[in-house]
């Protein structure tokens, strides 16, 4: 199934989602969100694919960032705000429970960090590059960055890559936790489906149930989170 910015296929049980605007970078837009959102409740409900792989179009990038040119287009407050809870994509992005992939090449900006976070995994090639220009552009991160950022690269980092508009190659993006492998760029399309196709070796219910115990471990208790696991171990074992 194919939008004008989103594009979806399945193959052997895992879904690939592409970002399509490539004379643009995958420039964010209104229309590439809403069909975002439709591609990943497609994945969602695609019992013929248990791992997604989302990547961008084109040589140059994953995703530039938000496209500035709807910037003073966009509806009125209270018409986004109704959109936005209508199809709360970055919400969308932590209900599903198969693993989602980030496959990361060339410009990773702003959006395209914010995308990649949401996502279980990422991996990008040896020469990406990662920045957060939003404040200097004029505007707050929108896509849940101040957020998510904090919880990969930590309080200092973040403020870093936010204020002072700071660029990091691969290797640095490594180190401080923004992704999880680095490969040759020739070989990213290549590595990213050995990956899911490694994770599609386990018993997904598995998979799915492990996904969602890690990420609620960041809401609850130690005690809490335990329990919680001692009743999955005891209701997958059953």
């Amino acid at each position: 199934m194919n939008m004008d910015s989103v594009l979806y296929s399945s193959k052997d049980g895992i879904a690939t989602i592409t970002l399509n605007r490539p004379d643009h970078i995958n420039a964010f837009n209104i229309q590439m969100r809403d069909e975002l959102f439709e591609m990943l409740k497609l994945f969602q409900d695609d019992d013929e694919s248990s791992v997604a792989i989302i990547c961008g179009s084109g040589p140059k990038g994953f995703c530039s960032g938000a496209d500035i040119s709807e910037f003073g287009t966009a509806p009125s407050q209270v018409m986004a705000r109704s959109v936005r809870a209508e199809r709360d994509l970055w919400g969308l992005f932590l209900e599903i429970d198969k693993p989602t992939i980030a496959s990361l090449h060339g410009y990773v900006i702003g959006s395209g960090i914010e995308i990649s976070l949401l996502c279980d995994i990422r991996i990008a090639s040896s020469d990406a590059s990662f920045s957060m220009p939003e404040i200097s552009l004029g505007f707050m991160p929108a896509a849940a960055g101040t957020q998510t950022l904090t919880r990969f690269i930590g309080l200092n980092n973040t403020l870093d890559m936010l204020l002072t508009r700071k660029s990091l190659d691969s290797k640095t993006a490594l180190a401080i936790g923004l992704i999880d492998r680095i490969v040759d760029g020739s070989d990213l399309q290549d590595e990213t489906i050995k990956l899911a196709s490694n994770i599609l070796k386990s018993d997904q219910n598995f998979v799915q149930v492990a996904k969602k115990s890690v990420y609620l471990s960041e809401e609850m208790g130690l005690m809490e989170g335990l329990l919680w696991e001692k009743r999955m171990f005891q209701k997958l074992q059953s």
